[in-house]
């Protein structure tokens, strides 16, 4: 029987593919035809999870919109039906293999605390506009090695700010990113995708290793310079 494999809002499917092409039983949750924030797990045992709930409340690239006139409720809502179903399917044995959950750097982090990994999709080969998009991951996974130490693209900024004075230089304005739609920007990265898959599935030859990722069993971090832990997932996110 194929391990099964949940992609939580997950769109296009292109964080999953790798599993999919494999020969993986991926299950794609996303609108329109599923709801994750009403749909329930199979009973059968489940392999993996990805979760990746929409950004437009949490991201720093939607930067005219002021923190406080953000519906964070209605952005926690898929975010907190996301982990209820990884929790739901946690309770019956903790049998995961990894579960991991994705978002741009923003205010989630607000809610869920510092992601135990964060990267650039050029440090895993991207070149298009999505090469400078900075993301974050809350879970239990082993981290996907980073095959680009030397970073070779411009300086240039993951989304398109108006140039104020007009003068600003080109190179350090993503203008593709602005050019596609919101359903193209939220795609993983392939490349991304090929490396988490690599180092989180039966295949893996590291797969049983511990990785920084899972140092931290995925719920904790220290904060930078303050010597304090945050909870991946606070309780109240569970309400």
């Amino acid at each position: 029987m194929s391990k099964i494999i949940l992609d939580l809002c997950g769109g296009s499917g292109s964080w999953s593919k790798p599993y999919l092409d494999a020969g993986y039983d991926v299950r794609v949750v996303t609108l329109p035809d599923n709801d994750v924030c009403t749909y329930q797990p199979p009973e059968e045992e489940i392999y993996g999870i990805l979760a990746a709930p929409p950004c437009t409340k949490f991201s720093r690239a939607c930067w005219q919109i002021p923190r406080s006139e953000r519906d964070f409720v209605e952005g926690m809502r898929c975010v907190r039906a996301c982990m209820n179903i990884i929790w739901k399917v946690q309770e019956r044995g903790a049998n995961l293999k990894f579960w991991a959950l994705e978002n741009p750097d923003g205010y989630l982090t607000r809610f869920l605390g510092y992601p135990v990994f964060s990267f650039q999709p050029w440090m895993y080969g991207e070149t298009d506009f999505r090469a400078t998009k900075r993301t974050m991951l809350w879970g239990y996974f082993k981290a996907p090695r980073k095959t680009v130490l030397k970073r070779t693209i411009p300086f240039v900024s993951p989304y398109s700010r108006p140039a104020g004075d007009g003068n600003q230089d080109d190179a350090f304005i993503n203008r593709k990113w602005a050019l596609v739609d919101a359903a193209e920007r939220a795609k993983t990265s392939l490349h991304f995708a090929r490396a988490f898959y690599l180092a989180n599935s039966e295949e893996s030859p590291v797969l049983g290793e511990e990785s920084p990722a899972q140092n931290t069993k995925g719920i904790c971090h220290t904060a930078p310079n303050t010597g304090s832990t945050q909870a991946g997932v606070p309780a109240s996110a569970r309400a």
